[in-house]
């Protein structure tokens, strides 16, 4: 039996079409499965959460199947109950798919599918948990309810700069119009120049793991990074390990914003430490207070602001069929 939780919204409105031309999958090979489609912010993390504990002792672990973009997944990730008792597929159907660009995925959705279902190869990933010390308003235009206080993630999460990226990439229309000409991938790049021109700069305190602690009179964001990628293929992590156990941190302190829009374009490429002001560090643990509450994501994902945060990566922790 396979589960499917589908987002008809993804990819332009296509994700509904995506899935009828794949569904023949199951048909032809007479596979088992329960497609469901979601039906707005927060649904998917409530079918996982159903499926997982309606299941029987003897279906454990269950297979479910995601078609949606990395929000859909940072959903689902959210509503899984016990990580011993499912095993997670996931076609990507969003307009970043950066959880994707590190696991050498076909290009083909029928062959990833194809793949999926064979279940040869079962990859176990890291993913982050991020613990709110405290939660601020205001709250995103998108939260119809009280943020959680722990919220898990694949990708990445990050506070200040590319979180308030994302919110208005989330809240503004901006996405959806330049998904609907076909020009998704550059939303979060115009968005990343504009949030540039007016973002704040201010103090915060970090301490890492090992009781080390340091202190930025002026910041830009920090980025807590599990893949490779963030924002739609900004390569803030050249060397991020999927099954270390560790963060790949990407810190930008006191920069000029001119300097920042020129380190903005090398960081695509993983360049972006080649300026000053651009810090990385590896840890498995960091809390992060700031003087002023700030924009926080996980996966992209913008709920509410705050000064004080815990991120811990948890390690191999998610098992994906790939």
């Amino acid at each position: 039996m396979y589960y499917c939780i589908i987002n008809p919204s993804a990819r332009s409105g296509k994700g509904k079409d995506i899935w009828t031309g794949l569904e023949y999958k199951f048909i032809s090979a007479g596979i088992e499965y329960t497609p469901v489609f979601t039906e707005g912010p927060g649904h998917a993390s409530k079918l996982m959460t159903q499926f997982i504990t309606s299941a029987s002792e003897e279906e454990y672990p269950i297979k479910v199947i995601v078609l949606g973009g990395d929000g859909t997944l940072n959903e689902a990730i959210n509503g899984i109950t016990d990580f011993e008792k499912v095993i997670v597929g996931y076609v990507p159907l969003g307009s970043s798919n950066d959880f994707s660009r590190d696991l050498s995925y076909p290009k083909e959705y029928d062959d990833l599918l194809e793949r999926i279902i064979d279940g040869k190869v079962i990859r176990t990933l890291d993913i982050g948990k991020l613990t709110y010390g405290s939660m601020t308003k205001p709250i995103s235009r998108l939260c119809k309810t009280t943020p959680d206080k722990v919220r898990y993630f694949g990708v990445s999460s990050g506070i200040g700069f590319d979180a308030a990226v994302c919110e208005e990439a989330l809240s503004s229309g901006t996405k959806n119009f330049l998904n609907k000409m076909g020009l998704g991938k550059l939303t979060y790049g115009i968005i990343a120049i504009k949030q540039l021109i007016k973002a704040d700069k201010i103090p915060c305190d970090i301490e890492f793991e090992n009781g080390k602690q340091i202190h930025l009179s002026h910041f830009l964001f920090i980025a807590s990074m599990i893949h490779r990628y963030e924002g739609g293929g900004f390569n803030f992590a050249p060397k991020a390990s999927l099954t270390d156990g560790k963060f790949d941190l990407c810190i930008v302190g006191d920069m000029k914003r001119a300097k920042m829009m020129l380190a903005l374009p090398f960081s695509f490429f993983g360049l972006h430490y080649y300026f000053k002001g651009v810090y990385k560090y590896r840890t498995s643990r960091i809390r992060i207070k700031t003087m002023l509450p700030m924009w926080v994501h996980t996966d992209g994902e913008v709920s509410v602001k705050s000064d004080d945060i815990t991120l811990e990566c948890l390690k191999q922790k998610l098992r994906l069929m790939t």
